[in-house]
């Protein structure tokens, strides 16, 4: 039997848990809410009533007074009732954009770690966060608001026709003329226009935000805002749309409902002028005024009503916005775990006929790889721009999972393996290693919370960090990124490889640690690295072919296949790519700018 999809509203309404049973109880006392605040009306026909059948004697009138105190009380109510109501979909909804927040984070954390090269932080926090402010401002005001108008317009047109219909409805004509005028401007053909709005506002924030980024470029290649086309399009293209809503779609039906809606007094005037003679041939001109006058007044809350209405409808289409943005978030493929799950017996790192392809692309970015790196060895993967390296390193720790062969770590399968327990085994450094905004000792710690500060301190003092403290002005408790402490590129890696020190995971992966470093920060590195090495099975991601001289096997991957494998000596003897590359390695590291001397 197929699953039934959830409206948008009972979707959102999911996240809010126990709390939901508050956001009905809301829902309903901002409906009696509405209810009350119909009553005072009543109250001022009766008084009117009254008044206008003893005129112009008013001392006769005995229950006017009670008339306006039950009118206050009824006021009152309503209002008190109105705020428990908001006060209870605050609550609700508060608990809701919680949850939203808490259920996106803890579904990406699922998540492989390869789908965040794809999908940024920033853009995952930007999701959850839009769609949780549009939640809460849906479910704390606009909800009860959208029940208390349904209820309202309700009892409205009932009232209406309550002491005259043909008053009533005069009055309800400038209603339908109203709701007809909104469903011109937000249904039919044009219920998609608030979509691509969205979108394009969406896509005009996404470029502002690459061309802010941009902006050294800017300044230093003397361009302005016109040269970065996607942001120009995309100003233009947000522009274009927000004045074909406004100007061609909205401008005339909104004039109308304003006309009719701000005006609906004068639908009463040719019914009164027609009514009149009749009226008073009967001799009930008292009961006559004394309804005008209650639909006079009473006309004055159908724009507010039907504004109402308005902003609900614009409300529910909030719900829809919200749902989209969370779905973008909950639909982030999870990381399958093994139902019994196996400890791997040792370091050893194999690959058995391993293939993998990216999602879009069609040429796989590595087919039938198999080798080994056996404990203790460093292994190297060389190679062209594009032949596989990364993927390859990126294959032991589940960044992704192989599309067919078997990646073994310890000699279990990795999908066999616990996700926390692999990770436990494996010590990542990468080129652009980044550092939280905290102090040095909780970023080392971050490797293993439960670290002494001793223990924090023998790892930086194992990966070359000792110049580093020597500096600081709180040592070891200095923040990184505030009151002006900051670290250069070689220095944050040093940093980073105190991490992976601490880490003590019998497994490393090396993509080129110290690429971009000084040559100072790199002769600290590599001493480092030496530390980190150690008695460890490394795999070592290589560009710089200098740095996998002394390893025990280089693996050379190029289009995604193992072209040659072997070591350094033997590989230079066979006289294939890896000698091709070394050549041409060594021929870069030669290269030197120079001047001939002009001739004279």
């Amino acid at each position: 039997m197929k699953k039934e999809k959830k409206s948008d509203l009972a979707a959102l309404l999911g996240y809010a848990g126990s709390y939901r049973a508050l956001t009905f109880l809301g829902l309903t006392l901002s409906a009696v809410s509405m209810l009350l605040s119909m009553a005072p009306y009543i109250c001022i026909w009766l008084a009117a009533r009254d008044l206008i059948a003893v005129a112009p004697d008013w001392t006769l009138a005995r229950n006017v007074t009670r008339y306006g105190w039950l009118a206050f009380a009824f006021a009152m109510g309503g209002i008190v009732l109105y705020f428990a109501g908001l006060m209870c979909t605050h609550l609700a909804a508060f608990r809701t954009a919680a949850n939203i927040r808490k259920q996106g984070v803890a579904h990406v954390m699922k998540a492989p770690l390869g789908f965040f090269d794809s999908n940024a932080s920033g853009l995952i926090r930007g999701r959850l966060d839009a769609a949780a402010a549009d939640t809460e401002t849906l479910l704390a005001h606009n909800l009860a608001d959208i029940v208390g108008t349904i209820v309202l317009f309700l009892a409205m047109a009932v009232l209406l026709f309550v002491f005259d219909w043909r008053m009533g409805a005069a009055c309800l004509l400038a209603a339908v003329i109203s709701v007809i005028s909104m469903f011109s401007m937000m249904g039919g053909k044009n219920a998609g226009l608030m979509a691509e709005y969205q979108a394009a506002q969406d896509r005009m924030t996404k470029a502002g935000t690459e061309y802010v980024r941009g902006i050294p470029v800017v300044k230093i290649f003397q361009q302005t805002v016109y040269s970065f086309r996607a942001f120009q399009e995309a100003i233009e293209d947000y522009s274009a749309k927000a004045e074909h809503y406004q100007s061609d779609v909205c401008r005339v039906p909104q004039s109308i409902n304003l006309t009719f809606t701000e005006g609906a007094f004068v639908f009463l005037v040719p019914v009164v002028l027609f009514l009149a003679p009749g009226t008073l041939a009967d001799g009930d001109f008292a009961g006559f005024i004394t309804n005008f006058a209650f639909y006079a007044v009473f006309s004055a809350i159908i724009s507010t009503a039907l504004a109402r209405i308005m902003f609900a409808t614009s409300g529910m289409m909030l719900a829809g916005t919200a749902l989209g943005r969370i779905d973008q978030v909950m639909c982030a493929p999870v990381l399958p775990t093994p139902a019994h799950p196996q400890k791997p017996q040792g370091n050893q790192v194999e690959f058995q006929d391993v293939s993998f392809t990216y999602d879009g692309a069609k040429v796989p970015a590595l087919s039938h790889v198999s080798f080994t790196a056996e404990p203790g060895q460093t292994v190297a993967l060389v190679g062209p721009s594009g032949g596989g390296k990364t993927t390859a390193a990126s294959l032991i720790p589940r960044f992704w999972d192989a599309a067919s062969g078997v990646v073994k770590v310890g000699g279990v399968d990795v999908t066999q393996i616990d996700p926390h327990v692999l990770m436990e085994q494996v010590a990542f450094v990468f080129q652009n290693n980044r550092l939280f905004k905290a102090s040095i000792l909780e970023n080392v710690r971050a490797a293993r919370p439960e670290a002494t500060k001793e223990e924090v301190q023998a790892a930086l003092m194992a990966a070359q960090c000792g110049d580093i403290l020597a500096k600081l002005p709180d040592g070891l408790d200095t923040q990184i990124g505030s009151e002006g402490t900051y670290l250069s590129g070689g220095e944050q890696q040093r940093i980073a490889l105190a991490r992976a020190i601490l880490k003590d995971a019998p497994i490393v992966v090396l993509d080129e640690a110290s690429a971009f470093a000084d040559p100072e920060n790199e002769a600290l590195i590599q001493k480092a690295l030496a530390a980190l090495m150690r008695d460890r099975t490394v795999i070592m991601i290589a560009h710089r072919l200098s740095t996998v001289v002394g390893a025990d096997k280089i693996i050379v991957l190029d289009k995604g296949s193992i072209a040659e494998e072997g070591a350094h000596g033997e590989l230079i003897a066979a006289g294939g790519l890896y000698a091709r590359m070394w050549a041409e390695y060594n021929q870069a590291v030669q290269w030197k700018i120079s001047r001939e001397k002009e001739a004279e």
